[in-house]
């Protein structure tokens, strides 16, 4: 998407309330300037899981940021825990994830546990800013099947993959078809091409 950091827009999110999982003091502290500086007044900081799942019961949120709190990933199995709880509208709030570092075991883990993004430390506002806009504009579908509750893990759709049999109602058919209408001519299709000389 990619934000103009020169941009005189204005983002308010007065009204948003924000879950914050962080068990570090300084990244607590930068993501709260950071939504603060957005507007937000309603921020829930929680250092742990267990602060984190006892606020989803209590209270509506709009977002939530979540660190993947280190080697454990407890924060991956908060967001699992968030979107198989049945807590509405909380399991159906958008998610980004926070992580030191952004492996692609750590990009499909976040993938698959329910969350919108992952993103890696250290936070800039402009970033944290594309990402929040970034989910308010895509509109992903939920998706709720035996092993998996989050936004569609597609983000575009490009059909079945060749050889398998498609499971929703929009997937686009594997195969293309017989052509309905005669194919152009070689001499046609140049005449298409060549630059030509347009009078005004």
């Amino acid at each position: 998407m990619g934000l103009n950091p020169e941009s005189r827009a204005r983002f308010n999110l007065e009204r948003a309330s924000v879950l914050l999982l962080e068990d570090s003091t300084m990244g607590m502290s930068i993501l709260v300037q950071i939504l603060t500086g957005f507007g937000v007044r309603t921020l829930h900081r929680c250092e742990n899981v267990e602060e984190a799942q006892a606020t989803v019961q209590k209270v509506e949120l709009d977002l939530v940021i979540a660190d993947s709190l280190g080697a454990g990933g407890e924060g991956y199995d908060f967001v699992k825990w968030l979107r198989q709880s049945r807590i509405e509208p909380n399991c159906f709030a958008p998610v980004l994830l926070t992580a030191g570092h952004t492996p692609r075991d750590a990009v499909s883990k976040a993938r698959d546990c329910g969350a919108h993004f992952i993103m890696a430390k250290p936070l800039t506002p402009i970033t944290v800013l594309e990402r929040i806009l970034w989910i308010s504009k895509e509109g992903r579908r939920f998706v709720e099947c035996d092993t998996y509750m989050g936004p569609d893990r597609r983000f575009k759709n490009e059909g079945v993959p060749p050889g398998t049999v498609g499971r929703r109602r929009d997937d686009l058919p594997p195969v293309v078809g017989e052509a309905e209408t005669p194919n152009m001519e070689q001499d046609v299709i140049d005449g298409l091409m060549k630059t030509r000389r347009v009078e005004l």
